[in-house]
């Protein structure tokens, strides 16, 4: 709708020019002695779009789309600050549809909207993902649910879903289809075909096993085809009239969940006006980020933070991004970013913009990812008249990027400047240079030929750049889409920087589910020098948060096992009542319903009710109260349903305030309970929160392991060509294909004091890939070096062995210790069955000792062991913690 007595066209445009004023008081100085000159570049460019926009007819699209992001904007929903090439338009910016200034940044309309070649404008607008479904709501109410819907998908059976569904379809077991589905490559693009090309296990396994055969045979004509319907992630349509009037409909059996039938691609065709509604996770994290950091400020009586306020050129930001800190950070954070981020080394905003243009496969291989850092950094000569401009009148288009055509908008500029282009002209030359079609590129060579030599440019030195320039317009990137991107790569950047824990605290918020993730950014905290507190029913919520001491306080929401109902009634009690004083306090006050054995366990597990357990709010103490809570939990439920039973009843128990809540007289009973060992313990940590906290399976060998290790990994040099022995965890592991497809393994070590990268080329990765599993204690011989491409230390291994194989080899025997009263006439039989149950080569020692005497004992070599874990551990479970030990001198 539009204000009463105006038309459409009118409002339009009064409306743009308004928003251009508003735009033009924060971008420049109206003080300044050429503000009226650089107002006119503005208001003539606003102009130049709106003929276009009116002339097309698209000013109604505009008007829906400003409408949207602005009742997002008043209602608390962050919107992205532009996407794709509608960041390129001025008209876009002044009504807040985008927030980057296109004129700032050279970012061009044509290549949004080109008045040469008539196509629908397309806006893909990014939302916060916990708003995206009300902004769809609000347009279905304003437009007429009848005439608005989201778009239909037709998902299809991928290769291994499709053995699956055929094993299922048949009666094979799930076992043979789990099997046969896991042998098949997880790559973007597997197809039945190239995983029994690529994989000789799956040849093997099909000429071995007919059942398996007969899926393969069935799933060969199966793939591909349509199995089941969704709905899109982000396709809206908006009708003039009833959607039925252009498209047939599809709903559930209940009538719900109705979309378009016909696909994005067919609606267009049927005349429908598409819009993308988006929802980019990384707009929650920056909102609940602001959540967090605005009510501080106001207590510190200071103005909320604006993110799109923030200073561009903020030191502090780019010294982080220089370090390659980037970690979280939106789109600047895989492996390869890094590298590249160490490389260039940007120290301005739009090196950030040509971070993102960079880092694809195009400009990677081409070389002229090398020759842009090389000329930022000096080491190739720019100036003119260096042929790296080629033409003088080029040299204001390249300066940003050091000569090379990085963005397609440059494509554009250079068509315009050197061979008199009109923008929408050569728009169209970006667009045949990418399709490569002979004769269309041999009309073009003509036009752009003519052209240059019409404007005084020698035609062969224009050929030439004709060429150079059809060879980069295939890597060339939307700089439109780039910098809008960078802008918000910027503003997590920022906060990162300036507001570190609420930050991290709200990017494990949204990655809580996902405990791969929520490990890593934990260990980024501590790089960060952020303290993480343990997971506390007496503090937590179901995200992070940070408290008043600038402490991350653990996500509740992050526990495997308890839901948001259970964390919800948690959260309720303690509000209600205070904290919980002990097990048998928590359980009688948390509803019943929502708090059951399955989730007292996680709980439990995870350290999460630590504090309640008998040694009170004791901080050294957390860990090892879980055997008593574990032992506890039984009676505490029984006792917390036998209270809510009487007060239905309207009963009081005589008995069940016998012993006061909060006391340790409480656990009296349990007290007696053996302690969790470390390997119980932190399993439990490992399977409930994806991390190990109160300790690292690596302490239980620390003492051994100094026996066949000289350095712990944080004090690792480089050794060119020397060997060099390293313990850890294995952390992460990635399998990788070389260029002759054999494969290669490249494993994270951990040893508590730092990390380290290990590479298992072609032969070492074939001889030991059986022993290259998560969560495995390993000892890697091999050659430590500096990587100066990521400039941390890397090792290329010759050899690797498990723990026990270690021992087997640098160990010179197992020493049992027993004392007087624990000998028995079952001692002999026990312990022959333990090492009998375990034979290797290790000899084994036995260490007697009474009041008056000791004694050792070397045992034939028909007792000499292999000294596994399980064997150490159960000797130290039957006799002792010190009782079993391996000797290396």
């Amino acid at each position: 709708p539009v204000p009463e007595g105006k038309t459409m066209d009118e409002f339009f445009r009064e409306f743009s020019h308004e928003g251009l004023t508003e735009r033009l008081e924060t971008i420049l100085d109206t003080n300044s002695p050429d503000y009226a000159e650089r107002e006119k570049v503005y208001r003539d460019r606003l102009d130049f779009e709106l003929d276009i926009i009116l002339q097309m007819g698209f000013p109604g699209y505009f008007l829906i789309v400003m409408d949207f992001i602005q009742w997002s904007k008043n209602n608390g929903i962050p919107v992205g600050p532009g996407r794709g090439s509608g960041a390129g338009s001025l008209v876009a910016y002044a009504q807040k549809i985008t927030d980057l200034d296109p004129i700032e940044y050279d970012l061009l309309f044509e290549r949004f909207l080109n008045p040469e070649r008539v196509s629908m404008p397309d806006f893909d607008v990014d939302f916060c993902m916990d708003g995206r479904d009300k902004v769809i709501d609000y347009v279905a109410r304003t437009y007429g649910r009848d005439a608005v819907s989201q778009i239909i998908t037709f998902g299809t059976m991928a290769a291994k879903a499709v053995v699956r569904d055929v094993a299922r379809v048949q009666g094979k077991s799930y076992g043979l289809a789990d099997r046969l589905s896991k042998m098949i490559p997880f790559e973007i693009g597997m197809t039945l075909g190239k995983a029994y090309e690529q994989e000789e296990p799956i040849r093997e396994f099909l000429e071995v096993d007919e059942e398996a055969a007969e899926i393969w045979e069935m799933a060969l004509k199966l793939e591909g085809v349509t199995r089941n319907v969704g709905k899109h992630a982000g396709g809206v349509v908006i009708a003039p009239t009833k959607l039925t009037d252009f498209a047939p409909l599809y709903c559930d059996e209940h009538g719900q969940g109705v979309v378009t039938q016909f696909d994005k691609n067919d609606v267009e065709s049927a005349g429908l006006v598409k819009f993308d509604f988006l929802g980019l996770r990384t707009l929650t994290i920056i909102d609940w980020a602001l959540k967090m950091i605005n009510p501080r400020r106001a207590q510190r009586g200071e103005e909320p933070l604006d993110i799109m306020a923030i200073d561009l050129e903020d030191k502090t930001s780019y010294d982080m991004l220089k370090r390659a800190e980037t970690t979280a950070v939106f789109q600047l954070e895989s492996r390869g970013m890094k590298d590249l981020i160490k490389r260039l080394l940007p120290d301005c905003f739009e090196d950030i913009i040509a971070l993102v243009a960079l880092f694809r496969p195009g400009p990677l291989q081409s070389g002229m990812v090398d020759n842009f850092i090389n000329r930022k950094h000096g080491r190739e000569e720019l100036s003119f008249p260096d042929a790296q401009w080629q033409h003088e009148w080029l040299q204001p288009i390249l300066q940003p990027t050091y000569g090379i055509i990085l963005y397609q908008e440059q494509v554009m500029q250079i068509a315009q400047v050197l061979a008199g282009y009109t923008l929408g002209g050569a728009d169209m030359l970006r667009r045949a240079m990418g399709k490569k079609k002979p004769e269309e590129m041999a009309k073009q060579r003509s036009i752009f030929e003519e052209g240059a030599v019409a404007q005084g440019v020698d035609g062969e030195l224009a050929m030439k750049i004709f060429d150079l320039v059809e060879k980069f317009a295939g890597y060339g990137f939307n700089k439109s889409h780039s910098a809008a991107y960078a802008l918000v790569s910027y503003q997590t950047l920022w906060l990162k920087a300036h507001y570190p824990a609420e930050f991290m605290a709200a990017v494990m918020s949204s990655d809580m589910q996902n405990t791969d993730k929520v490990v890593t950014f934990i260990e980024e905290c501590r790089e960060m020098g952020l303290t993480v507190l343990p997971p506390n029913v007496n503090s937590g919520e179901y995200m992070f948060g940070v408290n008043d001491n600038g402490h991350i306080v653990y996500g509740l929401g992050a526990i495997k096992g308890v839901g948001e109902g259970p964390i919800e009634a948690i959260v309720n009690a303690r509000s209600q009542g205070g904290e919980f004083k002990d097990l048998f306090d928590f359980c009688e006050r948390v509803d019943a319903k929502s708090i059951n054995k399955r989730v007292l366990e996680a709980l439990i597990r995870s350290g999460a009710v630590d504090l309640l357990g008998p040694s009170g709010g004791d901080q050294d103490k957390l860990g090892f109260n879980r055997a008593v809570l574990e032992a506890a939990q039984a009676e505490a439920i029984k006792a917390a349903d036998q209270a809510a039973r009487s007060l239905d009843s309207g009963h009081m128990d005589m008995f069940g305030a016998l012993v006061p809540a909060g006391e340790e007289s409480a656990y009296d009973s349990y007290l007696k309970v053996n302690e969790w060992n470390d390997k119980v313990r932190l399993g439990g940590e490992k399977e409930t929160l994806g991390l190990y906290l109160t300790g690292h399976p690596i302490d239980e060998y620390e003492s051994e392991i100094r026996h066949f290790i000289r350095n712990r990994i944080k004090d690792l040099q480089p050794a060119r060509g020397d060997s060099q022995n390293i313990a850890g965890l294995v952390v992460d592991l990635r399998v990788m294909k070389n260029k002759r497809g054999d494969k290669m393994g490249f494993i994270t070590l951990d040893d508590r004091t730092g990390r380290i990268e290990v590479s298992a080329f072609a032969d070492t990765f074939a001889e030991y890939q059986e022993l290259l599993k998560k969560d495995a204690v390993l000892v890697v011989e091999g050659e430590v070096n500096h990587d100066d491409y990521s400039g941390s230390l890397k090792v290329r291994a010759k050899r690797i062995m498990r723990l026990e194989d270690a021992r087997s080899y640098y160990a010179q025997r197992l020493v049992v210790s027993v004392d007087s009263s624990q000998l028995n006439h079952h001692f002999r039989a026990q312990l022959g069955d333990m090492l009998k149950g375990q034979p290797g080569k290790l000899p084994v020692r036995l260490d007697y000792c009474r009041a008056d005497a000791s004694a050792s004992v070397m045992l034939g070599e028909q007792w000499s062991v292999s000294p596994s874990d399980e064997l150490v551990l159960s000797l130290r479970q039957w006799l002792g913690k010190e009782a079993a030990r391996v000797e290396y001198s």
